[in-house]
């Protein structure tokens, strides 16, 4: 096995194979340290908007988190202290970019050609890279012709300081609100562009004591206990989205007090309020995103930016703002994950083209045409509403099973039908048509910008999804006996 991406899903699945006695099989990432998106996201204020409890895995607790809500050089640190001392490390081959992957019939087998022009052959390749893994440049003119930094906020180098510069930020989404506030202070002007306002909640972080660490780790059952509190917490808020809006009333108001609170100008505040259902978009959480836009030295533009010149930006009423630096806030391209010609399937089908309209998978698991191939975090396994690794940990389960099955009854390879592929995700889509992400009014990640589907989120209970994934179905699946391999 060949697994690509040494995030949460890759390293999840290596303890598992590790546990199982499997030793047959490498971890690739093009990064240079472990972590997936907890490695190269190195913005200020990076942290999780998941609690710290349920932000781990359940298979590799830890009791010692420091805040409610970890910041990335925290978790990271799990993640790099887990592959230590598992015994991981030696399965794992960083700074090493996949340049493609094929299917090879005869072999049944996936060839793999690395950045170096290595190759490499395994009988089941498994995809981790995520939805959040390919920064989503915005197409405005003159960007690539601007003089100074533009930096995406994935790309943050370690030695640019903003400090005493005019900066303008574009974007004002989930990594906004967090690096937003830590730079406003240091720069001489911040420039904020944003095309929709958020829903911003208080987010109700705080250390955790020493006293409350020692007692988690002596009683794992109150670790437990916690990480079950938060669970029920965050899986009760799926009704407002899924079905009944109006129960987010409460969370509405508090949001709405919270914008009233900390922004005294009126004029300032029409612009943040939005006009949509809470949740379309990710409802966001920040102490602090508030007063650094109502700082004297920021302003919040919301007129279309037209283009960029070498030193400014042009918004579209033609008002030219003079700029040091260019920071994108300006998220993913999460409904297009696989570049073109990463994937190549059977008869040589490339994975990025058959997603054209939207990623389409099985269980957000498999895909018809690509034999042995599964991918966790796959297509509609995000969520709105809890914690994503309880999708991953559900997910490694069914891979796990569907190699046991391999091996049990001797299969060379596996291929889901198209049939079941089509049927679970009309099924989906049905149920995601009713939802607020569908129907809230607003334009968001969540779905495809060109066929409108969305193709992100899981519209039902965590738990049911881990019911639904807790087997491998071998009905759903063409099989064809192994070849003999000398």
């Amino acid at each position: 096995m060949v697994i690509i991406g040494a995030g949460f899903a890759g390293i999840g699945l290596g303890l598992k194979l590790l546990e199982r006695g499997e030793r047959d099989f490498l971890i690739l990432d093009q990064a240079d340290g472990i972590g997936g998106p907890w490695w190269v996201n190195r913005y200020p204020g990076c942290a999780c908007d998941v609690q710290s409890h349920l932000y781990s895995l359940s298979f590799a607790p830890k009791a010692d988190w420091s805040r409610q809500f970890a910041p990335r050089e925290e978790i990271q640190s799990y993640l790099q202290t887990i592959v230590d001392s598992s015994g991981l490390r030696q399965h794992i081959q960083l700074g090493t970019p996949v340049r493609q992957t094929r299917w090879q019939e005869g072999k049944q087998a996936w060839q793999i050609v690395t950045g170096a022009g290595e190759t490499i052959e395994c009988s089941v390749l498994v995809s981790a890279i995520g939805g959040l893994s390919r920064p989503n440049r915005p197409a405005i003119p003159g960007l690539d012709r601007f003089a100074g930094p533009v930096i995406h906020s994935q790309e943050w180098p370690d030695d640019f300081d903003p400090t005493g510069q005019r900066v303008a930020v574009i974007g004002s989404g989930a990594s906004a609100i967090q690096f937003v506030p830590r730079i406003q202070p240091k720069v001489a002007r911040l420039d904020l562009y944003q095309r929709t306002p958020q829903w911003i909640l208080p987010k109700p972080d705080r250390p955790i004591s020493p006293r409350w660490q020692t007692a988690y780790e002596r009683l794992p059952v109150l670790r437990l206990a916690r990480r079950l509190a938060i669970y029920l917490l965050l899986e009760t808020r799926l009704p407002a989205f899924s079905h009944f809006p109006w129960l987010s009333g409460l969370h509405r108001r508090q949001a709405r007090r919270w914008l009233e609170r900390q922004v005294k100008d009126p004029e300032l505040r029409a612009k943040l309020r939005p006009d949509y259902a809470m949740g379309c978009k990710r409802v966001l959480m920040s102490n602090d995103f508030y007063p650094a836009v109502a700082a004297d030295n920021c302003e919040l533009i919301t007129t279309p930016i037209a283009r960029l010149e070498p030193g400014a930006v042009v918004d579209a009423e033609g008002s030219r703002r003079a700029v040091d630096s260019v920071i994108l806030a300006t998220g993913f391209k999460a409904t297009e994950p696989v570049p073109a010609g990463l994937i190549i399937g059977r008869d040589g089908r490339d994975l990025a083209e058959i997603w054209k309209q939207g990623p389409m998978a099985y269980k957000g698991s498999t895909v018809n045409g690509f034999p042995n191939l599964f991918t966790l975090l796959g297509p509609n396994t995000a969520l709105g509403h809890n914690s994503v690794l309880l999708m991953i940990e559900a997910q490694i389960r069914y891979v796990l099973d569907a190699l046991d099955f391999m091996q049990q009854s001797g299969t060379g390879s596996l291929n889901v039908r198209l049939w079941d592929q089509s049927a679970w995700n009309d099924a989906l889509q049905q149920r995601l048509a009713r939802t607020v992400w569908n129907r809230g009014g607003c334009a968001s990640w969540y779905r495809h910008p060109v066929s409108g589907r969305n193709a992100t989120l899981w519209p039902r209970w965590t738990w049911r999804f881990a019911l639904l994934t807790r087997r491998f179905d071998p009905k759903a699946y063409e099989r064809k006996r192994a070849v003999s391999k000398v």
